[in-house]
């Protein structure tokens, strides 16, 4: 689980304020956060959970519809979230 603090934490790094949580590279940012913590903690404890396997695959494709937005809207922001965030090799 998201903390508050957390969450504040990623929207001040990479938002342009305290408050703008709604640009692509926070939302990215926090979904990248939260499938982190349910598929290394969570699923290593409950194998079987596939109604949280759902909602992991759900948040998956949003950030890959946003990675994708991003790169066709500013190559350069995409590159920057990548690597900050190393999503792909």
């Amino acid at each position: 689980m998201l903390t508050k603090e957390a969450k504040k934490e990623i929207v001040s790094k990479y938002g342009k304020g305290e408050k703008d949580s709604g640009r692509p590279e926070v939302q990215i940012a926090i979904l990248t956060k939260r499938i982190n913590e349910l598929s290394s903690e969570h699923f290593s404890s409950h194998k079987k959970d596939n109604h949280s396997r759902t909602g992991l695959l759900k948040m998956v494709g949003k950030r890959r519809k946003l990675l994708r937005y991003l790169e066709n809207k500013d190559i350069e922001r995409y590159r920057t979230i990548v690597k900050e965030l190393e999503l792909r090799k």
